[in-house]
């Protein structure tokens, strides 16, 4: 099973991703910004990091990388797709998921082991998990306040498609805690924390970001 990584010009975590990918027991594929293909993979991750510099606004030229096209076209196909932190961000300027991310209500970025809320495990990167469970993931950004109209937020509430909710804390001011949502199927899924760091137990507090790829690998043993 091959998972591709997209690197844009500016990302950070890609190689946290594969490695994540690898430590798993997938096979990570490095994918390019310019790339015309996905090259064969099951599965894409866009990573964490400032993409372009995070210039005009975060994810807001990755979401025309050529790359891009092929994922979304992928998606529409029903390819799973995880956005990590500037992937979200991506995720919501290509419109694959509704909303946008704003800058932090603090105005500060913000960096410490944060504690959510698993709401949905009917997605292809959650089914490992069960409904309540609280985890601890790694939160690193300074525009992570998930913000949409109030019509999409009830769309999202009503359709049991947030995914994750921040616990204890709302590190960033998004409306109703939401720090994941899914699209209407349930194959793209976009969070801000980072579950890539915690897949280790050499570097992280915790191993939970493991069920994200466990989830995936049994999603594509169910539909191979």
């Amino acid at each position: 099973m091959r998972v591709g990584v997209v690197t844009f010009p500016g990302s950070l975590d890609d190689e946290d991703a594969r490695h994540a990918v690898r430590r798993c027991g997938l096979e990570p594929v490095a994918l390019w910004h310019g790339d015309h293909s996905l090259d064969g993979v099951d599965a894409v991750i866009l990573p964490g990091g400032f993409s372009y510099g995070d210039y005009l606004r975060c994810g807001a030229i990755a979401r025309f990388a050529p790359i891009m096209d092929e994922v979304i076209r992928a998606a529409g196909r029903g390819m799973p797709v995880l956005g990590i932190c500037n992937g979200f961000q991506v995720l919501c300027e290509a419109h694959l998921l509704p909303g946008a991310l704003v800058r932090n209500a603090c105005r500060l970025f913000t960096c410490h082991v944060q504690k959510l809320r698993v709401e949905d495990v009917r997605t292809a990167w959650t089914s490992d998990f069960a409904q309540g469970d609280e985890i601890e993931i790694v939160l690193k950004n300074g525009e992570g306040n998930y913000t949409a109209d109030a019509a999409t937020i009830a769309r999202l509430e009503d359709a049991g498609r947030v995914v994750f909710r921040y616990l204890d804390v709302n590190p960033n001011g998004s409306v109703n805690d939401i720090a994941g949502i899914t699209n209407e199927r349930g194959n793209v899924v976009g969070l801000m924390p980072h579950p890539e760091q915690n897949v280790d137990p050499l570097t992280g507090p915790t191993t939970d970001g493991q069920r994200f790829f466990s989830s995936l690998q049994h999603f594509l043993t169910s539909v191979a």
